[in-house]
């Protein structure tokens, strides 16, 4: 029954798909989603790393097809990313970053933990607070974009509130794993209110994978 579902879901995506993009569907197109739609199939199914590599391909064919379309909408989550930047950062002195690519390697050795707003097309982040050194007593981690794949690994010693949403992809939060379509946590650890170091995480990604692991 649950494969049955699926299949009847891919198949509403699809013709919501042809409907909203009919216009601009050509042969690249159709291919593009067939593999965007098998992508998604195989990471509801629990083949992920299968899934990724097919959304990949969908993307780009649709890249290559709809650049115009593409652009468009890397414009709007920048704005939508300047806009809730301005709202979360209530701090002046925060970082803020636009990049094609970005990479935080914050699980090797100790770093200094800032109030941060990235947005990246690619983007990669491992975050490790047992190895944090913060400059606040309470710091805002902004990160949205395209494509995003992000570790967490949390430490006892802060009180942490995290808000994701994932379009396509996954998110792990200890032992639970979530993936396909839709993916949203909101989660507040039980010492934050008390907790004298308070980090905020707010995740955003068109496709992408996160993972929070617990201390």
């Amino acid at each position: 029954m649950d494969k049955r579902n699926r299949l009847i879901a891919i198949g509403l995506i699809a013709v919501g798909c042809m409907m909203i993009f009919g216009r601009w569907i050509g042969f690249f197109s159709i291919v593009a989603l067939l593999f965007l739609l098998l992508g998604i199939y195989r990471t509801t199914s629990g083949k992920v790393k299968q899934g990724y590599t097919l959304l990949g391909i969908g993307s780009v064919l649709l890249l290559l097809d709809h650049l115009v379309l593409v652009l468009g909408i890397c414009l709007i989550s920048l704005g939508m990313f300047f806009t809730k930047s301005k709202r979360m950062q209530r701090r002046e002195g925060f970082m803020q970053k636009q990049n094609f690519s970005s990479m935080f390697d914050w699980d090797r050795s100790p770093w200094v933990m800032h109030s941060l707003s990235s947005w990246h097309v690619l983007g990669e982040a491992n975050l490790d607070l047992s190895l944090a050194m913060p400059e606040e007593r309470e710091t805002v981690m902004l990160f949205q974009g395209i494509f995003g794949d992000m570790d967490i690994q949390l430490a006892d010693d802060y009180g942490v509130e995290i808000e994701a949403f994932v379009l396509f992809g996954s998110i792990e939060f200890g032992n639970q794993r979530d993936t396909g379509m839709l993916n949203r946590l909101s989660w507040k650890s039980p010492n934050y209110d008390s907790s004298e170091h308070k980090v905020k995480f707010s995740v955003s990604y068109l496709l992408g994978d996160l993972d929070v692991r617990l201390s």
